[in-house]
């Protein structure tokens, strides 16, 4: 009579598969670490190459600012100065534009340019990052469509002032930009002479 085949149980395979392992570890995985594959480590590559697609010309556009908005940010800025200059020594002060060549100073109000306050010099002078302010340039690719001055139109005149006075008013001032279809309204509020920048539709 013969004998059937003996099928060992699975306990016993089991055995005998994790021997099998252990005399040939290169064959069986090693339990708690993971390699990537070549999939995941390309979708890790195309993440960080859209991420530098679309941060470099942000970080452009934040170093070279677009001429419309350079304008902007400049005329703002000048006018600030006037304005801080005029409350500080407590005499009127002047912003100078030349619509022609597209310039703004600050000055003295009588047409005398501010003096530049020296080492020794105990005029009150402003902080160094608002004396940079002085003059502002409009950018050659911006037109300015008006330079209104208490009423009156001045973007065709060689010169136009705009007094800022001690009290923190100045005159009426609105200037209107344009550049490539975008327009933009820079005015002056006369009681505070803060400056205000709208969209013009």
């Amino acid at each position: 009579m013969s004998r059937g085949k003996v099928i060992p149980s699975p306990s016993r395979l089991r055995c005998r598969v994790s021997s099998a392992c252990s005399g040939a570890p290169r064959l069986c995985p090693r339990g708690g670490g993971r390699a990537f594959t070549l999939i995941e480590l390309m979708v890790v590559v195309g993440i960080m190459g859209i991420l530098l697609t679309t941060g470099v010309p942000l970080v452009y556009r934040i170093a070279h600012k677009e001429p419309m908005r350079q304008s902007v940010s400049e005329l703002v800025k000048v006018c600030s100065y006037a304005r801080a200059q005029a409350i500080l020594k407590g005499t009127p002060v002047e912003l100078v534009f030349h619509p022609r060549e597209k310039v703004a100073e600050v000055g003295a109000a009588g047409g005398a340019a501010a003096p530049a306050a020296g080492p020794g010099s105990t005029m009150l002078s402003m902080p160094t990052f608002l004396a940079q302010e002085r003059s502002a340039r409009i950018h050659e690719d911006v037109i300015i469509e008006m330079l209104d001055i208490n009423l009156l139109e001045y973007k065709d005149e060689e010169i136009a002032r705009v007094r800022f006075y001690p009290n923190g008013t100045c005159d009426e001032l609105t200037v209107i930009l344009q550049s490539r279809g975008e327009w933009k309204k820079i005015s002056l509020e006369i009681t505070t002479a803060l400056a205000e920048v709208g969209n013009v539709r």
